[in-house]
């Protein structure tokens, strides 16, 4: 009797089907390639699309530029100080380059917002310095802000702003506080004095006097005189002095150097 044949003796291997719902790993792979490449084209389109609009466009150019926050400038001189390349477009314009022109060109202005107002327009947003004293030469007078700043210079007082007196002798301790300090450093401390002065009497004052570091006065419109001495303690000297004010309504000079010791006198 025949035994079995090699075909027989050898047990057929079947192909197990791929699991339902599962694509061979090739296949996935082309696929994901394939969204790949799509999203790729599409993005370079919208890249170039984008490019095209912000820098070839007509539709977003600078045209127009608006000023806001001016008291005393005009909106006109802050457009013209910026310089704003119209007809340009408004992704190039360097608002950094916008901002320096307006601060060097108007010493007036203390800051300066520019930003781009989409689709046609650059909006200027600009600070302007406040005077707190004034320095009197040659019949004009130069505005100097709280932070010392000497800015502008105007030929009208403005109103309720008082006058800096800088009298510095050179000799004696006050030559020696002009020299330790210097004459800038001065006019800071008594731009300190002159905002630490209560409303009421700051709305009075004509005149701050600088002496030397610790020597600064004031003198009101009424002819009443402060001496202040340093600007160091300006909140509690302020306080005092209101306080002396109200308990010496007819004291001609007072005297909140030393606030713990004030003095008053004259009537």
């Amino acid at each position: 009797m025949a035994g079995p044949t090699t075909e027989e003796r050898t047990p057929r291997r079947e192909r197990r089907p791929e699991p339902s719902g599962r694509p061979p790993l090739r296949r996935l792979l082309r696929r994901h390639l394939r969204g790949i490449v799509v999203l790729a084209v599409a993005l370079a389109f919208l890249g170039s699309g984008a490019f095209w609009l912000l820098y070839g466009s007509d539709l977003v150019r600078a045209e127009k530029v608006s000023v806001s926050g001016t008291r005393v400038l005009t909106p006109e001189q802050v457009r013209e100080a910026a310089d704003v390349p119209l007809g340009k477009p408004l992704i190039s314009v360097d608002t950094d380059a916008v901002a320096s022109r307006v601060g060097r060109k108007l010493p007036r202005i203390d800051t300066v917002d520019v930003e781009r107002s989409w689709p046609r327009g650059i909006t200027l947003k600009v600070t302007e310095r406040t005077p707190v004293l004034l320095v009197q030469k040659g019949g004009k007078f130069i505005e100097v802000d709280d932070e010392g700043v000497r800015f502008a210079t105007v030929s009208r007082a403005p109103e309720g702003v008082p006058t800096l007196e800088l009298d510095l002798a050179r000799s004696g301790s006050a030559a020696a506080s002009l020299r330790r300090f210097g004459e800038a450093r001065l006019v800071r401390e008594a731009v300190r004095v002159a905002g630490a002065v209560p409303g009421p009497v700051a709305r009075l004052t004509r005149t701050v006097k600088v002496r030397s570091y610790d020597d600064i006065s004031l003198e009101l419109k009424d002819g009443r005189t402060v001496a202040w001495g340093s600007s160091e303690a300006g909140a509690a000297k302020g306080r005092t002095l209101t306080a002396l004010m109200k308990a010496a309504p007819r004291a001609r000079h007072f005297d909140v150097s030393v606030p713990t010791a004030p003095a008053s006198s004259g009537s």
